[in-house]
């Protein structure tokens, strides 16, 4: 009796420790993931402080996965360490789709060119999912007394080499300015600023001849007349500035090339790609939304998507392009 308990005992742990591991095998590689995901709180880290575009951005997407998942997404504000404070939190968290990053360039390009210490490896710790937007940069200048166009500009800068001045928040806007400046014949002082409110103000009391900065905060005053955009940085339509052109056909510099910023939804490295497919298609799918869509260009942002590996190519294709201007420009992340 004794031995026949002992051998259906053994049985019993073999079966268990069989279909544990079956679970934990299913859990690798993904196989049901998606189905019964999410079965908690999603967490999204915004790096960056509450209010700008992109926390904007993530709020208007979480709360419409909010109303298809049935469970909470929560968005949380962890600025600092130029982004890789939430950078750094999201790479440590378990591989499960509940906790997200919400990525800038700044978080997955810019840092890793300056040749910072990070306390993450953008090409490493997460899998990306999808990219969110392309924002519109402008480069402007006040409306009263400043150049009526590119040209214009270019003219007063060749003119006033070194004192020409120019107010610039995050490190791609300052690369993109610096990049005009030098292919533009011209040097220019930066006035460096934390975030696009003091940019724009920067300009607004005269301590900078020119700015360039997302179009979110200056498109009310341009709209009211107080400021005057003379190009942007991409070729992406804006709906709210129909005429603008971009700045590498009003210079006639055709070695600008396209100049961006943008926010991309990541995972940690490891997440199930059943997870990962899940929440890419139900993004797109929120992106389809008229609704939607009017309410982010209302705010001045360009919702783009892409898939996973499309993601993943086109910000190891943005490091590589921004490294080597980085370098030249001796300039210093924020």
């Amino acid at each position: 009796m004794a031995g026949d308990h002992s051998r259906n005992l053994a049985i019993g742990v073999s079966v268990f420790l069989t279909l544990a591991a079956s679970t934990s095998a299913g859990a690798q590689d993904g196989t049901g993931s998606a189905q019964s995901y999410p079965n908690r709180p999603v967490r999204i880290i915004v790096p960056l402080p509450a209010g700008g575009p992109t926390d904007i951005n993530v709020r208007i997407v979480a709360q419409k996965l909010n109303e298809r998942w049935g469970q909470p997404v929560i968005v949380e504000n962890r600025p600092g360490g130029n982004t890789g404070i939430g950078a750094q939190l999201v790479a440590k968290s378990p591989a499960d789709g509940h906790t997200l990053l919400a990525a800038q360039d700044t978080t997955m390009v810019m840092n890793p060119a300056s040749g910072a210490t990070l306390t993450y490896d953008p090409f490493v710790d997460f899998a990306p999912i999808t990219l969110l937007n392309r924002n519109v940069s402008l480069l402007a200048v006040r409306a009263g007394d400043g150049p009526k166009t590119i040209k214009d500009l270019i003219a007063y800068g060749r003119a006033n080499s070194g004192k020409i001045n120019y107010g610039a928040g995050i490190i791609t806007a300052r690369l993109a300015a610096y990049r005009f400046t030098k292919l533009s014949g011209f040097d220019a002082v930066l006035i460096p600023y934390k975030g696009s409110s003091e940019v724009v103000q920067g300009l607004m009391t005269g301590s900078v001849d020119f700015i360039v900065d997302g179009l979110a905060a200056s498109l009310p005053l341009i709209k009211g007349g107080q400021l005057r955009a003379l190009a942007k940085l991409n070729d992406q339509p804006v709906t709210a500035l129909p005429d603008l052109k971009p700045l590498v056909t009003e210079s006639g510099l055709p070695e600008l090339g396209e100049m961006s910023t943008w926010v991309g939804l990541l995972a940690p490295a490891g997440t199930p790609p059943s997870i990962i497919q899940k929440i890419q298609r139900d993004v797109v799918e929120i992106y389809s939304d008229p609704e939607v869509r009017e309410r982010l260009d209302r705010s001045g942002i360009s919702p783009v998507t892409m898939t996973p590996s499309e993601f993943d190519r086109f910000f190891r294709a943005e490091a590589a392009k921004w490294t080597k201007v980085f370098q030249e420009s001796g300039l210093k992340p924020n």
